[in-house]
């Protein structure tokens, strides 16, 4: 029997109703920030007005015992519940300040607290476990709420900045200082004055410098490692006498959503459509009723790109397995077809140009050999083709400037009108390699205009923008790839990439895709938006005048999806011993807020797969006719659209957590910022070349 959900919220009551304390224009180091608006209004009015404070947007708040500096005033913190947030952090962060082995208030004002983690340090580097704070008010409850989130661990360098002799200072970013964190270019002098106890936090490039191994993913099941987290830190830090004497807690503890209050997504929202049937599962889908839609182009050639040593061990073995499939020894030792071959699986009669394939010489000059290759090729007009480049080089190569071949050879091939599929060559002899084929092989149909299955769903007249963005450090710029379409079938329809802060661009991207989307389907009942943070009035605006020109009166949804799974807010399904709750799981948690469960527990029975415990997304959403979001209906069927649009990621067989609307223009952005010319070729901007 279902016993719930389990929220890691904790609600609280206001130890006090009414707060004196002092408040004043000048900053000080113990003061709080406070905006004006968080404060109750006839307060700063009177304060202003008399000239007790300045005119400002900003006045920092002393909860301490006055000192006769500062406007005494007094506050209803059931009315003024924004400014409760800020009494409530400071009482935390006064408790953790002797407590916590290191604090930092987040840049929301949150409150991270560190503790080392004994089991975990070497000689090198400590461990420490990351826990991190937050106030929020009525989002799920009637009252305050403290949201306790784990946030992993965090390694710390033993070697203090006093140690690291003639050491390049500008590959430091955070330091431990004395128990309080801050960036080393920030850092303030005095504490200068005792280098042998500050310690640097452990980033990438200090991985690097002190032969510090990465971490490697763990796909196992974490809910109930942080559960156990969670549980653990209250019962150690909040659940005692020093700490409810501060701030009351719940005596329950963590919040418990019933069973009425969690909605699901529609059960059919799991079927995916076939050519010939429909089913759950891409992989058994795909095997058992081949691709919805077979390539529109007839011709299609293949032509191999590798390395000239690599031709008869690497190239002979993956044109076996593509042209006859993929043969294993059973207990009986017997062969037995373990996966078919390409045309069988994809449904497309192709050819393989075998002589007119490119063999480069030199691996250290991958890139000039294929654009020379390139420019005496013969294409002709007629056909469709792709490249099978046989890359050398693994991506987890720690020489990264190895990695600019595959943009290299990816941009050039693009430039022809050629779309490609790069495989490692190590792969090719992987053992597991009949595992690596579904996934190659239903990237190659998407490329070549094939639609391997779609959402079962009613086609309707409206557009869905994707909108993503990734942060290049190699060229200093965050790129967004949009206006990234698809109808509402799930079915791909253009893309264009450009910069995150090009805020007309964005709006001229989006205005392009309307137009295609109204040539092509003559009317549109509405757009959404798929954006990867939460939209600005400032972003939305644009896109609003736009559509006005346009003479379209058509409401604008966005719907924003936070593109790293939540780990600040998470459910706990208590009826499962695996805690992860069914797939289509819905909880609100704001006005407009949502957490959806977006995982292959389909049913009670499922199995699932290590690669396949994702936490939730966070949705919200906003209108440009607000009223529409009362619609509880409407609420429910752009949520199921969300969670089917995560079930179309042609690149692999497994669920994906993020819809392809975010996913997609994230995997184009961080490909587009190494491409040496800044415009995508037209040819790039229909097809799905980054898969």
């Amino acid at each position: 029997m279902s016993q719930g959900f389990l929220l890691n919220i904790i609600p609280f009551p206001s130890p006090v109703q009414k707060l004196e304390c002092s408040i004043s224009g000048e900053k000080r180091d113990e003061y709080v920030p406070v905006h004006r608006d968080d404060i109750q209004k006839e307060i700063i009015d009177e304060l202003v007005l008399t000239s007790k404070l300045p005119d400002a947007l900003w006045y920092y708040a002393d909860f301490s015992e006055p000192d006769g500096s500062g406007c005494r005033i007094t506050v209803d913190l059931t009315q003024s519940v924004y400014f409760a947030n800020h009494y409530y952090r400071y009482l935390i962060r006064n408790y953790f300040r002797n407590i916590a082995d290191i604090m930092y208030p987040t840049f929301t004002n949150d409150i991270e607290v560190w503790f080392v983690n004994e089991k975990l340090g070497t000689k090198k580097y400590s461990v420490y476990n990351v826990y991190t704070l937050k106030i929020q008010h009525a989002r799920i409850t009637d009252g305050p709420e403290m949201v306790l989130s784990f946030d992993g661990t965090t390694k710390v360098l033993k070697k203090s900045l006093q140690e690291l002799s003639d050491f390049p200072t500008d590959k430091l970013n955070w330091i431990n200082c004395l128990g309080e964190l801050h960036r080393y270019k920030y850092m303030p002098p005095h504490f200068k004055q005792d280098l042998d106890k500050l310690y640097p936090v452990v980033s990438n490039p200090l991985k690097t410098e002190f032969e510090i191994t990465f971490d490697t993913p763990d796909f196992k099941n974490r809910y109930p490692k942080y559960l156990a987290e969670l549980e653990s830190f209250y019962n150690v830090y909040l659940k005692n006498s020093e700490f409810i004497s501060i701030l009351p807690l719940s005596s329950k503890g963590f919040h418990m959503v019933s069973d009425d209050e969690i909605q699901r997504t529609n059960m059919e929202s799991n079927d995916l459509m076939f050519g010939k049937g429909k089913n759950v599962s891409p992989l058994n889908g795909m095997k058992n009723y081949g691709p919805y839609k077979a390539s529109p182009h007839n011709n299609v050639r293949f032509f191999f790109i590798y390395h000239e040593p690599d031709r008869e061990k690497y190239i002979k073995v993956l044109y076996q397995y593509l042209t006859e499939g993929y043969y294993k020894t059973n207990e009986s030792g017997e062969l037995y077809q373990s996966f078919p071959d390409l045309v069988t699986y994809i449904k497309q009669p192709l050819y393989f140009e075998k002589e007119d394939s490119i063999a480069f010489k030199s691996t250290s000059t991958i890139v000039e050999e294929i654009r020379n290759a390139l420019l005496t090729k013969d294409l002709k007009q007629d056909i469709r083709y792709i490249a099978l480049y046989i890359s050398p080089i693994s991506k987890l190569n720690p020489d990264l400037s190895k990695h600019i071949v595959y943009y290299r050879v990816k941009e050039l091939l693009l430039q022809r009108g050629i779309t490609s599929q790069v495989i490692y060559k190590e792969n090719i002899f992987n053992r597991n390699f009949q595992f690596f084929l579904p996934n190659i092989e239903i990237a190659l149909l998407a490329k070549i205009g094939g639609i391997p299955w779609r959402l079962n769903r009613l086609t309707s007249n409206e557009l869905i923008v994707g909108i993503g963005a990734f942060y290049s450090k190699s060229r200093k710029n965050k790129y967004v790839g949009s206006a990234f379409c698809f109808n509402n079938e799930g079915i791909f329809e253009g893309f264009d990439c450009f910069l995150a802060n090009e805020i007309t661009m964005l709006a001229g991207s989006i205005r392009k895709a309307v137009l295609k989307y109204l040539v092509d389907h003559e009317t549109a009942n509405r757009l959404i938006i798929h954006f990867y943070k939460t939209i600005s009035k400032k972003e939305l605006i644009p896109i609003i005048d736009i559509l006005n020109k346009l003479g379209l009166s058509i409401p604008v949804i966005i719907v924003s999806i936070n593109k790293t799974e939540s780990k600040e807010l998470l459910a706990f399904d208590m009826s499962s011993k695996d805690l992860m709750p069914l797939s289509g799981s819905i909880v609100k948690v704001g006005k407009f807020d949502y957490l959806l469960f977006n995982n292959t527990r389909y049913y009670e029975t499922s199995r699932v797969a290590n690669r396949e415990y994702h936490f939730p997304l966070k949705i919200s959403f906003a209108c440009s006719k607000p009223e529409l979001l009362e619609d509880q209906a409407l609420i429910r069927e752009l949520m199921d659209q969300v969670y089917q649009f995560s079930r179309m990621y042609w690149k692999s067989v497994s669920q994906q957590s993020l819809p392809v609307t975010i996913k997609y223009p994230e995997m184009v952005a961080q490909i587009y910022p190494h491409f040496q010319n800044d415009k995508l070729p037209e040819f790039a901007q229909k097809n799905l070349w980054f898969l």
